[in-house]
Parts: C-alpha cells; sequence; structure tokens
C-alpha cells in the first residue's frame, strides 16, 4: 500500500513537472534566442489565469482555456516590439531590471482591476473525481493535465526540429553570425519565439487555475521555480528543461510524500547538486547573443 501510495506521488510529481514545463520552456527560448533575462515572464502566467476566469464564467472552460493563450499571446507581440527588441543587444542587467518593473506593475494591475482577494476557479464537472487505473486511483483533472501538457510538448518539439522554423531558431540559437552571413533576419523569429513563451505560460495559468488559487502575486511565486528549472536543464536545450521540469517536480512530489516541510528545499539542493557537477545544467549547450 505504501509503494502504491508512492507511485500516486510521482504521477503528481509528473503533473507538478509539467506545470513547470509551461513556463519554463517559454523562458529559456526567448532567453536562448534573444539573451534577454525576462523577469515578466510570470506576469503573462498571472494574465493568462485570470483571462481564463474571466472568460470561462461567460462562454465556458474550454473558451477560457483556448482564448486566454491566444489574448496573451497577441499582448506578447507587442511585448517584443516595443520593449524586449530595445535589449538584444544591450548588456543583459538592463532587461532583467526593466521586466522586473513590467512584472511589479501587471501584478499592481491585476489587483487593480481584480482586486486582491484570492478567486477560485472552477473545472469541468466531468474532470471532477478520481479514475481508477488499476490499484492506482489519480484525480481525472491531473491525468487530463498530463494529456495536455504532453500534445503541447510534442507539437512545440515538431515546431522546433521538423519545420525550416525550427531550424532557423536552433541556428539562431547556437550561430547567429552564420544566420545573419546567410541574409536570414532574426527578428521575426524572436517575435514568434516571444509569442510562443507567453502564450504557453497564460495556458499554464489557465489550465492550473483549478487546482492552485489564483491571485496577482502567482506570477512572481511561480518565476523563481522556473528559473530553477531552466538552470537545472540548462539553457539552450529543449529536452534539458524538459528533463529539469519533470525532474524538480517528482523530487518535490516524493520529498513532500516523506519529509512535507522540506519539499520546497528539495529543489534547490537539487540545483546545487548538477550544478557542482555540470555547471551549465543536464543538457545544457554553449550558446552565443543574438544580434
Amino acid at each position: 500500500m505504501q509503494i502504491v501510495f508512492l507511485l500516486e506521488q510521482v504521477v503528481n510529481g509528473l503533473v507538478l513537472g509539467g506545470y513547470y514545463l509551461l513556463l519554463a520552456l517559454g523562458l529559456s527560448l526567448i532567453f536562448s534566442v534573444g539573451g534577454v533575462v525576462n523577469l515578466a515572464h510570470g506576469a503573462f502566467y498571472a494574465i493568462g489565469a485570470y483571462l481564463a476566469l474571466e472568460i470561462g464564467s461567460r462562454l465556458g472552460f474550454g473558451a477560457g482555456v483556448v482564448l486566454s493563450p491566444i489574448a496573451v499571446g497577441l499582448l506578447g507581440i507587442l511585448f517584443e516590439r516595443f520593449l524586449l527588441r530595445r535589449f538584444y543587444t544591450a548588456d543583459p542587467i538592463l532587461s532583467l531590471l526593466v521586466t522586473f518593473g513590467l512584472a511589479m506593475v501587471a501584478e499592481q494591475l491585476l489587483r487593480m482591476i481584480w482586486g486582491a482577494a484570492p478567486l477560485s476557479s472552477s473545472m469541468p464537472a466531468g474532470f471532477k473525481g478520481s479514475a481508477m487505473l488499476g490499484d492506482f486511483m489519480f484525480s481525472r483533472y491531473r491525468l487530463f493535465l498530463l494529456a495536455v501538457v504532453a500534445a503541447v510538448l510534442g507539437g512545440l518539439w515538431l515546431l522546433l526540429h521538423k519545420t525550416s522554423f525550427g531550424r532557423v531558431v536552433r541556428a539562431g540559437v547556437q550561430r547567429p553570425d552564420m544566420v545573419a552571413v546567410l541574409g536570414i533576419n532574426l527578428q521575426p523569429y524572436m517575435t514568434a519565439i516571444v509569442v510562443l513563451g507567453v502564450a504557453t505560460a497564460a495556458l499554464g495559468g489557465a489550465l492550473f487555475g483549478p487546482i492552485t488559487i489564483v491571485h496577482p502575486a502567482m506570477g512572481t511565486e511561480i518565476m523563481t521555480v522556473a528559473f530553477v528549472v531552466v538552470v537545472i536543464g540548462g539553457l539552450g536545450s529543449f529536452w534539458g528543461v524538459v528533463v529539469a521540469a519533470l525532474l524538480v517536480g517528482v523530487v518535490r512530489g516524493v520529498t513532500i510524500h516523506f519529509a512535507p516541510a522540506a519539499g520546497e528545499a528539495s529543489m534547490y539542493v537539487l540545483m546545487f547538486l548538477v550544478l557542482m557537477f555540470r555547471p551549465r545544467g543536464l543538457l545544457g549547450e554553449r550558446i552565443e547573443r543574438f544580434e
């Protein structure tokens, strides 16, 4: 019985890892291609959660999950065009400071519009309750989340590894000078990467709203975990971030099972151990600045 319960915690940890993955993957891509430390990434996650809540109350849960990332993706175009674009060739500390300020502004705007009190998001009736898989009992909604995260991950992998768009992006991460010599303008690709990054973050907020608390500071809280995942996985590595997100989720889930008070600290211990032996992260690559 103890083993069964432990395996259930591992599955819950995978769900938690998928949650982290939706944020960390976009954060890693934006930094890898543009060299920009986007501390406002969590704000798009929070905006996605609030928009999904607002749209869902009028059009239903499914509409909120679909329309919220689209709306935030469009907002990402403006974010890249009028803010990030100024810092691609500047000192990274400048983008860090500016996006940190933007994150604080976004948090206060959410507080002004929806109030400071936490809001609850309800899941569809069909996803409530548990499902039995042999001797294991899992939440239907968590299994649904795992399926959605897997589908998003597969779609992003196909986009980045099986299309001409992905080939240019990966070349831009490794050798932006060679891409420039070939006469390819990376600017539109960078805009697309930002849109994808903030849209997946918003999708995370929309999907995980029903099992978390929607509040103005939720974006700030999740950013620490997202950075830990990116550091463990390694910059410039798609699969490094995937492995790191799932690893952090499982480690936290299992640690909470044995020592609840140490759940938060476990991911920092994991990061320390990884960086001791792999300073670039698990699958980190050498990258160059976007010009």
